[in-house]
């Protein structure tokens, strides 16, 4: 079992001449491109700290990561993601993830859906933390948004 203690959140944006180089590009915008993200369940553990700096990661490493993509090849599109993290008097937590036109957009659906999720926990909800990322396509761009869970 990996044991959970810090979770940060990033998010990056960026161009590619494919649909996957382009998100490999947002994924390095966001300062993960290196490591192998292993996408989890929207589940934050009691013990783990939010913390603002990003860890240093070993390149390569398996990263446990919530994340929200979305890649577009139709030029002027304006796309977004975000994820809401929702944080109960102990630490626990949920994280949503949602897409859009713009991030505000993307960022209300995402915190509409934590609330909901605590509700239904019958949870009191004492914090949402909350990132984005927007982006106009050129040619072919690709957003992303991430919660990464390190050790």
């Amino acid at each position: 079992m990996l044991e959970v203690r810090k979770l940060y959140l990033v998010s990056g944006k960026a161009e590619g001449s494919t649909p996957l180089n382009a998100f490999d590009n947002a994924l390095l915008d966001a300062g993960i491109g290196d490591v192998n993200l292993i996408k989890v369940s929207s589940i934050v553990p009691p013990d783990a700290e939010v913390v603002m700096e990003k860890p240093n990661l070993p390149r390569g490493a398996l990263v446990p990561c919530v994340y929200a993509e979305l890649t577009s090849q139709k030029r002027s599109e304006r796309i977004a993601v975000a994820l809401a993290v929702g944080l109960a008097e102990d630490g626990f937590g949920v994280v949503m993830e949602s897409e859009g036109e713009t991030a505000e957009e993307a960022v209300a659906k995402a915190t509409k859906m934590v609330e909901e999720a605590f509700k239904v926990r019958r949870l009191h909800l004492k914090q949402i933390l909350t990132i984005s990322a927007e982006h106009q396509v050129k040619e072919c761009g690709s957003v992303v948004a991430a919660c990464v869970y390190w050790r």
